[in-house]
């Protein structure tokens, strides 16, 4: 999008305010990217020199232009949000009634539990164990991903799912199948640390505020990732780190396995979630347990797999047979 005049000032000034409130890297970019195209919407102007009429017309501008989705606008709305409230520390109040994005959710496309182990079968490790979680604890790509060896507790059979959606922490559950490969693997994580291997005197990625409050975590057996990198990336202060293994090549092996199934459904990383809830539902689940699974803050987000299930839900079946 090109250098904005005020970039050094004013990207230092929200990615201090930013971090000191604890959000993800993912959400800090996301939030980024949409205070820069607000700027360069409005000819490169500096923010505190526009105010809600200006994020009105930002706002209303992407629903009637740029089309995009209702999720999205919403981005957009708490990027600058956040902007106004907690970097400027100037709420931007009222900004009047932007055109909002109204279409109607698409039902989301979801496999058969013998499709998803077709695609899921096809898959090398790594990928085949990280597709597994996703299908069999509900997790996203970016959570099955960033998962490090404090995370998994095989005693409880339980997950814990760190800085999720939003922000929040939430458990579900480890997959009795999945017990074996993850403990070999974690075994074989140990080992290579334990003797000091090349690949573990690397330190793992952290969080900036977790990087400050425990310097040597990034070398303890705990925080290691469960799926590292191979390669060698600088995090914010030039220091090399090793990072989780990068989600675009987790996606492009579910694509590659998804055609070779020949399944005839449009289907990706995130179709394994949708399984995961309609299947919980389908072998009779409660949806209050499903929604605290996939860590849905709104029980009406989960009830969208019942419409997907349809007569089928929860094992109910019609007083006609």
């Amino acid at each position: 999008m090109g250098h904005l005049p005020t970039k050094p000032r004013l990207r230092e000034q929200f990615r201090s305010v930013i971090r000191l409130n604890h959000y993800s890297i993912r959400t800090e970019k996301s939030y980024w990217y949409w205070i820069r195209y607000y700027i360069r919407f409005h000819g490169m102007r500096h923010p505190l020199e526009l105010g809600s009429e200006d994020v009105n017309a930002f706002l209303s501008w992407l629903a009637t232009d740029r089309q995009v989705a209702a999720a999205t606008q919403n981005l957009a709305l708490n990027a600058l949000v956040f902007l106004y409230a907690r970097v400027f520390e100037r709420p931007l109040g009222d900004i009047g009634n932007t055109v909002r994005v109204k279409r109607p959710p698409k039902l989301p496309a979801v496999l058969t539990h013998q499709e998803a182990m077709s695609i899921i079968e096809r898959l090398t490790n790594p990928y085949q164990l990280l597709a597994s979680l996703m299908y069999g604890a509900g997790l996203r790509v970016v959570e099955s991903a960033r998962l490090r060896v404090k995370d998994i507790d095989f005693q409880r059979q339980i997950i814990t799912v760190r800085d999720g959606k939003g922000d929040k922490d939430r458990t579900t559950l480890l997959p009795a199948s999945l017990i074996a490969p993850l403990l070999r693997r974690k075994e074989e994580i140990q080992t290579g640390w334990k003797h000091h291997e090349s690949f573990y005197k690397i330190p793992v990625s952290l969080p900036f505020a977790l990087r400050r409050k425990y310097p040597t975590a990034s070398r303890s057996l705990e925080w290691q990732w469960f799926f590292p990198s191979s390669a060698i990336c600088l995090d914010d202060e030039g220091q090399s780190v090793r990072h989780h293994i990068h989600v675009s090549t987790i996606q492009r092996a579910v694509k590659l396995a998804v055609r070779s199934a020949g399944i005839g459904k449009p289907a990706g990383c995130h179709t394994f979630r949708h399984t995961f809830a309609t299947e919980l539902l389908r072998r009779g689940s409660d949806i209050r347990t499903v929604q605290t699974l996939l860590g849905h803050a709104d029980v009406r987000t989960t009830q969208i797999y019942t419409h997907v299930l349809g007569q089928g839900f929860a094992g109910v079946q019609s007083p006609l047979g």
